[in-house]
């Protein structure tokens, strides 16, 4: 009896302390964003194929930053490329493979993020990866897609110290099912409203009489701007936000976004799927200000609109959604970069860094308060 006592102690104690350590989100908190439902971990990883990798570098007092790896597929992506599409809301930043993207309309290796002086790092990383898959022998061009955001606050970024293989490995270790979020990857040094960001993410998923496609998001936050969580002034209720105290105290950043869906959709309303992402990022507050590199990139993991590299064919085909459907996804992706944004926020943990500098994380114990204030949370 006493041993059995002792068992489920261990087991209870030992689920409190999993609890304790695992990053909440919005939704633990009772915060519903939107309207249409969500997918089953809520990630970017419920548009099926699609894979997350973090590489976190947490050394010493100085380094805070990393990799985050986001796969479309997980088949030669060179050889099966997606069609895809970048949109550009801020150009203050350092998107590597953009033109070729917006030229030809796809994405043909994995997608990273990272701080932005590793971005040539990175995109070396990429091409080492690509040249050295099966298939790929003969392979004498690779467009590498590389984001990035400044973690120079909490990070010793002129150390430069992500290297090749952290991207790599960020690669290897990408995986289906639940994203960690908060302080991870490419997340580890970016601070967003003044609090600490991350990286979030969030899905929803189409009802069956409007295709059933899924819509995932993932992004790196590091923007700043007026905090809102649903509607609900929460950065002024909290007496932090953008020119309280002067004009130039700190909006300055970057948001990469990253939106994956199964719908069959070419580049052209790929391009437009990503400029709604945007309304997404306005919905949280952020202001795109001058020193802020905000980018969407976003795909379809469509099999039939797969793009080889090499075909017989001259001539393409395969069914894309029509116009008039592309609203639904509109929504859904507007709902998704909102809570991915907002995951970021609520995941990240207080971080001490670079020079002595500290980014708190959002104090929920003083937000829970504000949001039931408004009617976001029931009593």
């Amino acid at each position: 009896m006493k041993q059995a006592l002792t068992f489920f102690l261990s087991i209870f104690f030992l689920s409190a302390y999993v609890q304790a350590q695992t990053p909440k989100r919005l939704s633990d908190y009772g915060v519903t964003i939107g309207v249409l439902p969500k997918g089953g971990y809520n990630a970017i990883t419920d548009v099926p194929g699609v894979q997350v990798g973090h590489e976190t570098l947490l050394q010493g007092d100085s380094i805070r930053t990393g990799v985050t790896a986001i796969l479309p597929h997980q088949g030669n992506i060179f050889q099966s490329k997606v069609p895809a599409a970048m949109y550009i809301a801020n150009g203050f930043g350092k998107l590597m493979g953009y033109s070729q993207v917006e030229e030809l309309g796809n994405i043909e290796t994995p997608i990273i993020l990272t701080n932005t002086l590793s971005v040539p790092t990175a995109a070396s990383a990429l091409i080492n990866y690509t040249l050295a898959l099966s298939q790929n022998e003969t392979v004498r061009s690779v467009n590498p897609v590389v984001g990035e955001t400044n973690d120079g606050w909490l990070n010793d970024i002129r150390g430069q110290h992500v290297k090749v293989s952290d991207v790599q490995k960020a690669i290897k270790q990408a995986t289906t099912g639940a994203v960690r979020e908060g302080g991870v990857g490419a997340g580890t040094g970016t601070s967003c409203f003044g609090f600490k960001g991350g990286i979030g993410t969030a899905s929803r998923k189409l009802p069956k009489s409007l295709g059933g496609y899924t819509v995932g998001v993932i992004v790196q936050s590091n923007f700043g701007g007026v905090l809102q969580i649903a509607g609900a002034p929460v950065g002024v209720e909290l007496g932090e936000y953008y020119f309280k105290s002067q004009l130039q105290d700190g909006a300055d950043g970057s948001c990469m976004i990253v939106v994956a869906t199964d719908a069959p959709l070419d580049a052209r309303n790929l391009k437009r799927l990503a400029k709604r992402a945007m309304f997404g990022l306005a919905k949280t507050g952020g202001i795109a200000s001058n020193g802020s590199g905000d980018y969407v990139i976003a795909f379809s993991t469509a099999e039939h609109l797969r793009i080889p590299y090499q075909s017989a064919s001259p001539l393409k085909d395969g069914k894309v959604l029509r116009n008039e459907a592309m609203s639904p996804l509109f929504l859904g992706v507007i709902e998704a970069t909102e809570e991915a944004i907002l995951n970021s926020l609520v995941a990240a943990q207080d971080t001490k860094g670079h020079m002595g500098h500290e980014r708190k994380a959002l104090p929920m114990k003083k937000v829970t308060p504000i949001l039931r204030k408004y009617g976001l949370i029931t009593p």
